[in-house]
């Protein structure tokens, strides 16, 4: 019976080895639709080391951009490979203070590469939702959720979530001054709201109230202006 139960766990190890190559490469290959010569490297994170993603790896890419690189790049970035500023500093918070998320059903908008996402699953939350318009960014949310063994579910428009939600969490969505409107679309479909942002210095928007603030620099490092590393973590009340 030992010797079965052993054969057991090493089947489903190497199902979850196999998981997490199928991802992997999944995720490269789209990767390289842009990048060609650029890859992806499991990468423990500056303020939260817990949570490993699939980043790009800078040292893989040497030398300028080709025209068509850069061409390509521009017009399908690969976002999801390098985990913003404000993904980080909102992982960070719910970490310190999982009560926010412990046995509640979470949707994390934008996900990205699912840093906030993941945290929240880590920190005790009893479903979460990452959700993203990006076929790339649901492909990376998969392979990220397997690096980390954490269950996550998966949706890639916000308009198909039905009913209402204990927490809704955001990390840079507002780079866009049309996604302002969603501020309201948290606010219907959730009890509360969690948002990291760091590039709208005020909302303008008397619901969301500033809860914290972190100095932190997208991962790899963008070497962006001093400004955008300066993200504020807003609260609202839903429904």
């Amino acid at each position: 019976m030992l010797g079965a139960i052993k054969r057991d766990n090493l089947g489903c190890l190497m199902s979850n080895q196999d998981l997490k190559f199928d991802l992997l490469s999944d995720l490269r290959a789209r990767l390289h639709r842009t990048l060609p010569r650029g890859d992806l490297i499991a990468t423990a994170l500056p303020e939260c080391p817990a949570i490993q993603l699939y980043l790009y790896d800078p040292n893989k890419l040497q030398g300028p951009l080709s025209h068509e690189e850069a061409q390509a790049a521009v017009e399908c970035p690969a976002y999801w490979s390098f985990c913003w500023a404000s993904g980080q500093v909102l992982a960070l918070y719910i970490f310190e203070h999982p009560e926010t998320v412990r046995g509640k059903v979470v949707v994390d908008f934008g996900c990205g590469s699912a840093v906030v996402a993941i945290a929240a699953k880590m920190a005790g939350a009893k479903k979460v939702i990452a959700c993203d318009m990006d076929a790339d960014a649901i492909v990376a949310a998969k392979a990220n959720a397997a690096l980390n063994s954490v269950e996550l579910e998966y949706e890639s428009d916000w308009f198909n979530l039905a009913g209402h939600y204990d927490l809704v969490v955001a990390a840079d969505v507002l780079y866009d001054r049309d996604n302002l409107i969603f501020l309201d679309h948290f606010t219907a479909k959730s009890e509360k709201v969690l948002l990291g942002d760091s590039r709208v210095k005020n909302l303008a928007d008397t619901r969301y109230k500033v809860v914290g603030s972190e100095v932190c620099r997208t991962w790899p490092d963008l070497n962006e202006f001093e400004e955008f590393n300066t993200v504020r973590i807003y609260l609202s009340d839903g429904l």
